[in-house]
């Protein structure tokens, strides 16, 4: 067994498909297929399932998935050992971002970074699932370090470091009639349709949370991925919304109110897989970040 036969092998279990993992190793499919029955054949197992549509994983393939994975950090925390011996570092590190929200200087922190360290490269990836999304990119192994806006205590099998936190506030138009309320209850918000996040992230499942633990239902007529953007729905009048007073650059047409009965607080961590090695390029990552934001922000508004 070499270290290629693992690395093969997770590139199919990860895209479900031995087209798109030749496409992404930048090999041709024949050489894949031949390598993957290679090491079936030296396992004496099969790994995955054959569809017409999808290659699946066998229960010899999931039991084998997180050795592979693990089989293959080490490789890499030895060739790390071997570039810190000679003054370099060297390799990649994804890391696993929210839409609209950068409250680390992220732009400025990969600039350091990459002076620091120029030959190491930096794949951002959006959370298009949102925080729930992104914790299960890292279980699985997608994703090297996450930023999570989820509430509560740290996700399963993730270790989290606060970084910072705000309180939500309702936001509504100037024509709404709740607007010039100054302090509502969540019993009061319920006939008002909302514009909100999707299921699985951090804004949606606070509140979420929050009308369910009061016995409140509300319904959301309007999901938006970036929530930066909501403030632009609920201006035009299309529901009201819960939102950090820093995601909103310009006040005009709405008005803000607290909520009387309950305590929003939105919160954003920095996650790693706890099961799994940290390399040292994300350890490079999660120094640097540390360095730029040592302590958590309550983050008051614009």
């Amino acid at each position: 067994m070499e270290l290629r036969h693992l690395e093969y092998f997770l590139a199919v279990a990860d895209t479900g498909s031995f087209t798109r993992a030749a496409r992404a190793l930048h090999v041709v499919q024949s050489g894949v297929s031949a390598t993957i029955k290679a090491l079936e054949h030296d396992l004496g197992s099969d790994l995955f399932v054959r569809g017409p549509h999808a290659v699946t994983l066998t229960a010899a393939g999931r039991a084998f998935l997180p050795r592979a994975r693990e089989t293959l950090g080490a490789a890499d925390a030895a060739r790390d050992a071997v570039h810190r011996t000679q003054g370099t570092l060297q390799g990649e590190v994804t890391v696993g971002t929210l839409t609209s929200i950068d409250v680390t200087g992220l732009p400025e922190l990969l600039s350091v970074l990459r002076d620091r360290h120029p030959a190491v490269t930096v794949r951002l990836r959006a959370a298009s699932a949102g925080s729930a999304g992104l914790a299960q990119e890292l279980r699985d192994g997608h994703l090297d370090v996450a930023f999570l806006s989820l509430p509560g205590p740290a996700p399963a099998g993730l270790d989290t470091r606060l970084l910072a936190t705000a309180p939500l506030f309702l936001y509504v138009p100037r024509t709404h009639p709740l607007a010039g309320a100054g302090r509502v209850s969540l019993a009061q918000l319920g006939e008002f349709p909302f514009v909100d996040s999707p299921q699985g992230f951090g804004n949606r499942v606070l509140v979420d949370r929050a009308f369910a633990a009061a016995g409140v239902e509300r319904e959301v007529t309007l999901e938006v991925a970036d929530i930066g953007t909501a403030v632009h729905f609920i201006r035009a009048g299309l529901g009201i919304g819960f939102l950090a007073r820093f995601l909103v650059d310009d006040h005009a047409g709405l008005d803000v109110l607290e909520v009387a009965d309950h305590e929003l607080r939105w919160q954003l961590v920095v996650a790693t897989d706890a099961n799994r090695r940290t390399g040292a390029t994300t350890e490079a990552f999660l120094d640097l970040l540390r360095e730029r934001n040592p302590a958590p922000r309550e983050l008051t508004g614009r």
